[in-house]
C-alpha cells in the first residue's frame, strides 16, 4: 500500500475523534474585563456591549445596564418572556464554536427575567472575531428561570460545523424541570432543531430521573445525523412511608434527526409524548 493511500484511511479513521476533540473545548467563564484573545483593544465587556449597549461596571465590580437589543426568540413570535427592565452580570459563558467551516463565539448573557414573567431572559449571541469583532446574530433561549449552556455546551455535526446545546431550569423541594434546545449554526443565524423537555422528582420512597445524552451518528449527509436519548430511571430509595414503592426501572427513550436538505427532522415523536406524560405527573 502506497505511503499516500495510507495517510488518508488513516485521516478518514481519525475524523470522529478529531471532531470528538474539538467537541471537549468546554464553555469558559471570561471577566467581562478581561482582553479578547487577538483583540488587544477589544474586551468581553465590548462583546456584551453589541447586547447590552449601557452596559458598565458598578463600584462592587458588578455590570449592570437597562434593557438588551431587540431579539427574537429561538422558538418563535409566541414565545419568551420580557427582559427586566435593568440587567445585572458578573460575567458570561463563552463557547468556540465552527459554522460553515469558519471559527465562531457563542457568548451566553443569562439576564433574569422581569417581575411579570414567570421565565428569565437570556441572550445567545453569535460574533465573528476574524477581523473587527462583530455580532452576527441574537436570540432569547430562556425557557425557564435560569439557562446556561449545557456540559457539552456543543456537539460536532461535521469537522466545520457544531450544533450548540443550551438548558433551562427550575427546581422546587421535590421536582426538577429542563428544557434543552438543540441549535444549529446556518448562514450565520441561529436555527432550533428541537426542543428537549425532561423531568425529575424525588419521593418519599422513591426517585425518578430522566437522563439526555447525543451522540452524532456520520449518514452521508452535509450533518451528520444526531441521536437523542432519555434514560428515565426509577431508584427505590429504601425509605419507609405511606406509599409502595414502585419497583426500579430504566428506559431509553430516543429520536434521530436525520438533516433533509433544508432542516433537521425527527424519526419519531417519542420524546414529545414522553413531555406529555411528564406532565400530567407536574
Amino acid at each position: 500500500m502506497n505511503r499516500t493511500l495510507l495517510r488518508f484511511i488513516l485521516a478518514c479513521l481519525l475524523l470522529p475523534c478529531l471532531w470528538t476533540a474539538a467537541g471537549a473545548q468546554g464553555v469558559s467563564f471570561p471577566d467581562l474585563g478581561g482582553t479578547v484573545p487577538g483583540h488587544e483593544d477589544t474586551t468581553y465587556l465590548d462583546l456584551a456591549r453589541m447586547i447590552i449597549p449601557d452596559l458598565a461596571a458598578d463600584k462592587d465590580g458588578f455590570y449592570r445596564g437597562s434593557v438588551p437589543i431587540e431579539m427574537r426568540h429561538i422558538e418563535g413570535p409566541d414565545s419568551g418572556g420580557s427582559p427586566p427592565e435593568t440587567a445585572g452580570l458578573s460575567n458570561a459563558a463563552a463557547l468556540d464554536v465552527k459554522a460553515g467551516g469558519k471559527d465562531r463565539l457563542a457568548m451566553l448573557f443569562d439576564l433574569g427575567g422581569s417581575s411579570d414573567s414567570a421565565e428569565g431572559f437570556a441572550a445567545l449571541a453569535l460574533y465573528d472575531l476574524a477581523g473587527k469583532p462583530r455580532l452576527l446574530d441574537a436570540v432569547n433561549v430562556a425557557i425557564d428561570r435560569s439557562t446556561y449552556f449545557r456540559d457539552p455546551g456543543k456537539l460536532p455535526i461535521g469537522p466545520g460545523d457544531d450544533v450548540i446545546i443550551t438548558l433551562s431550569t427550575h427546581f422546587n423541594s421535590n421536582q426538577g424541570y429542563v428544557s434543552t434546545p438543540l441549535i444549529l449554526v446556518r448562514d450565520d443565524r441561529f436555527e432550533l432543531i428541537d426542543m428537549i423537555h425532561t423531568f425529575d422528582e424525588s419521593l418519599c420512597t422513591y426517585r425518578r430521573t430522566q437522563e439526555l445524552a447525543f451522540e452524532t451518528v456520520a449518514d452521508g449527509q452535509p450533518y451528520a445525523a444526531i441521536k437523542a436519548t432519555v434514560t428515565d430511571a426509577t431508584m427505590p430509595n429504601g425509605e419507609s412511608c405511606d406509599d409502595a414503592a414502585p419497583e426500579a426501572s430504566s428506559r431509553d427513550i430516543s429520536v434521530t434527526y436525520h438533516w433533509d436538505r433544508t432542516a433537521y427532522v425527527r424519526d419519531s415523536d417519542a420524546l414529545d409524548k414522553l413531555a406529555g406524560e411528564n406532565a400530567k405527573r407536574f
